[in-house]
């Protein structure tokens, strides 16, 4: 597995240095390919919003921000939904210690009505495998059309 993950890196490195060369990214990979020791500490900054009331149809977006408070490269393997109307979209960049990222939700409420709960799985190497963030929301349909 650290040999894949390694192999991983290297070649988001090469890929990386064919776009842009900002300043922020150029410090990301060169602390990606210096520090594959370490353990990593994923942090999220909440693990739960609440929409409030909506109205049935609208898609609902919102940016869960995260810290690697550990001392090694923090890497999410995959985020995964309790339903389909729920997709993630996350950093696939391994973030070092002390920089944060960001994981998307966006629930598409179309067929949805009541009070709705929904979970994301976020899956990586950091020593706690698996972290649940929940969003909410209570959907009403609007008969007056």
């Amino acid at each position: 597995m650290k040999k894949i993950l390694i192999i991983l890196l290297v070649l988001i490195s090469i890929l990386g240095a064919h776009c842009g060369n900002s300043a922020k990214k150029d410090t990301l990979k060169s602390v990606s390919q210096a520090d594959s020791t370490g353990t990593a500490e994923l942090i999220f900054k909440e693990y739960e919003h609440n929409f409030g009331k909506v109205n049935e149809g609208e898609k609902l977006a919102y940016v869960f921000t995260f810290e690697n408070k550990g001392n090694g490269n923090l890497v999410i393997a995959n985020a995964t939904t309790s339903c389909g109307c729920t997709v993630p979209k996350f950093d696939r960049e391994p973030i070092p210690p002390g920089y944060e990222g960001n994981l998307e939700v966006v629930f598409n409420t179309s067929g949805y009505n009541g009070m709705q709960t929904k979970t994301i799985s976020v899956r990586s190497n950091a020593s706690i495998p698996v972290v649940v963030l929940k969003i909410t929301a209570e959907v009403v349909t609007n008969n007056n059309n």
